[in-house]
């Protein structure tokens, strides 16, 4: 066991003199309390270490003691439901033991050692077996499956494997014959947090991860195993629509993780969480959702591991089989955790003080999301959706900008929007998601017949609002020509009847794909059939009093999901009303023709 003596201390960042071999990311424990901490540099005759707990009291001579394994978390059945802080600690055991504050040197197991699982045994014995390979599951929710599976770099001969039963996760439930010996398998194993988990092949995104937010799963799609960047400044609802995407994506498990945020917002997250009722189950949310809370008054390099914590755990449950969600919030805290240690160490700094290793961090947390195929040849998905706060509100900062670089969908939050009460606040001109292309085939098949012939319509439409908007500054809109009043004012009707959403509403906070493709549609029908009313001569103003329109504008809130039907009636509504319109614009041209 290799020992060092601290001679050296800053904040969460210790050196130490050296007594045997340590290794980079290897976990070790500092002091008499062991508080849990991780090497981040190797010298000749020092290591140093950042420590994941407060360091106060600390002082030079006290021992650090290695313990030869990188920092790693346990994974297994039992963590669905569950929460923890940074470093995989379960918020529930802490506080029966500590209270509402957590001490120091407080080591709690992640998983229940004491907890029986009924095991069913899939394979019969002997048998050759690889890397991923099914050999059991375990019921860990009434609807969820934990499977046991062959661990990654393992293969051999099957000798044994335990009757069906009930076990602790820690008990041994196979054994098989390597070229090296044998190897025990049971429930629960151990990875580190910073080594992605391997897989059979990485494959194309071919549907989206629905949302029920018709501005992003029609306008900006997120793809099921992409990575989406979302940036706002203070006040622009980042919290609140990453907290409902996490609640009504249609993601197997998710996976929040709240990095670094005000200790309210997290306290939100984990009173709602346990009581909100599944909509894709009917059962509480909280039984295929894993929380975990490291908020600013948390240990700052316990906050730098809590997103990596995260991401080994979703990417456990896609080996699963599952397609699973990972929500950061915020990236910005994250990056701001790193911009510390870096300083502590006293590391030559980049852009606004951030470390120069920055975009390469940012690299390999967003690279860890995917569709896969798994070890065990099923087809999962990981998808990671991080909030940004840049500063001011401006995304030319390193934050945003590289994380700009290594994702493919960027939902940007806009404060004008926001401020005037404006659901989902997100700017349709300055978001973008390269996902379209992928996603365009699932929707002709989900009702979405035109869906990108209509989508690119509703977008050069939003390009010619805003162009017209500083033309109106200028000169009036009733300066403007029919058909430019005309753009504004079916612009309008796409933006109160299509993008914006009530959160408050029952029908209208959750948008199925199939209500989305005949919404879309309906709105694309008027625009095209308003077009040809006003070259016919008529006033666009003589559309805005129609009373179908209001009922357009209302249909996200009137209409609910299991009546699709109305959007017909409303089609046929609206015919009848611009018909009319068009009769009493011919008769009046016919009086004014010329006897």
């Amino acid at each position: 066991m290799s020992r060092a003596e601290v001679f050296w201390l800053n904040g969460p960042v210790l050196k130490a003199r050296v007594d045997g071999d340590f290794k980079m990311k290897e976990a070790v424990f500092v002091g008499d309390d062991r508080l849990a901490a991780e090497v981040i540099r190797l010298d000749a005759e020092a290591v140093t270490v950042q420590v994941f707990e407060d360091t106060t009291g600390l002082r030079p001579g006290v021992e650090l003691v290695g313990s030869g394994l990188p920092m790693a978390v346990e994974l297994g059945p039992g963590m669905l439901g569950n929460m923890f802080d940074g470093i995989q600690r379960p918020l529930e055991s802490l506080a029966v033991k500590q209270g509402d504050f957590v001490t120091t040197g407080i080591n709690v197991p992640a998983l229940d050692r004491q907890r029986s699982w009924e095991f069913r045994p899939l394979v019969q014995v002997p048998a050759s077996v690889a890397a991923g390979r099914v050999l059991g599951e375990v019921q860990e929710t009434p609807d969820l499956t934990n499977r046991l599976l062959v661990p990654a770099g393992t293969g051999g001969t099957l000798e044994w494997v335990a009757a069906a039963g009930s076990y602790r996760i820690d008990e041994p439930l196979a054994r098989i014959r390597t070229d090296g010996g044998t190897q025990e398998v049971a429930l629960m194993t151990r990875w580190p947090i910073r080594v992605p988990r391997p897989t059979r092949a990485r494959r194309p995104i071919e549907e989206p991860l629905l949302t029920g937010q018709r501005i992003i799963d029609t306008l900006f799609p997120v793809g099921k195993g992409g990575a989406c960047a979302m940036p706002g400044g203070f006040g622009t609802g980042k919290t609140v629509l990453q907290q409902t995407l996490a609640k009504w994506c249609d993601a197997d498990i998710i996976i929040y993780v709240g990095c670094g945020e005000r200790g309210n917002e997290m306290a939100g997250v984990l009173e709602e969480f346990p009581v909100l009722d599944d909509p894709r189950t009917g059962r509480r949310l909280i039984e295929r959702t894993v929380l975990i809370a490291n908020t600013s008054n948390m240990p700052v390099a316990a906050r730098e591991a809590s997103i990596y914590t995260a991401i080994t755990i979703g990417e456990y449950y896609r080996d699963q089989g599952y397609h699973v969600a990972l929500f950061a919030d915020s990236i910005s805290r994250w990056a701001e955790a790193l911009r510390e240690i870096s300083g502590r160490l006293e590391e030559l700094p980049a852009e606004e003080g951030y470390p120069a290793y920055l975009p390469s961090r940012l690299a390999e947390f967003f690279e860890r999301s995917g569709r896969v195929t798994t070890l065990a040849g099923t087809d999962s998905s990981l998808s990671v959706v991080g909030t940004v706060s840049p500063p001011g509100g401006d995304f030319s900062e390193p934050v945003t900008a590289h994380s700009r670089r290594y994702v493919k969908n960027f939902l940007a939050l806009d404060r004008e929007r926001a401020q005037a009460r404006f659901y989902p606040a997100i700017h349709p001109l300055q978001s973008y998601s390269e996902y379209t292309i992928n996603t365009a085939k699932w929707w002709r098949q989900h009702g979405g017949v035109r869906w990108e012939e209509r989508r690119g319509r509703l977008l050069a439409l939003l390009q010619e609002q805003a162009r017209l908007e500083k033309m109106v500054k200028i000169v009036g809109r009733d300066a403007l020509p029919p058909s430019q009043r005309l753009a504004l004012f079916c612009a309008e009707i796409m933006v109160e009847g299509f993008l914006r959403q009530s959160a408050f509403s029952e029908v209208d906070r959750f948008c199925a794909a199939e209500k989305q493709s005949a919404m879309l549609a309906l709105i694309d029908y008027f625009i095209q059939r308003a077009g040809r009313v006003v070259d016919r001569g008529l006033d666009p103003d003589e559309l805005v009093a129609l009373p179908v329109v209001r009922r357009i504008q209302r249909m996200g809130e009137d209409i609910a999901h299991h009546e699709m039907d109305q959007f017909e009636a409303l089609t046929k509504e609206l015919d009848a009303a611009l018909d009319t319109l068009e009769g009493r614009g011919e008769a009046r041209d016919h009086r004014l023709m010329p006897r």
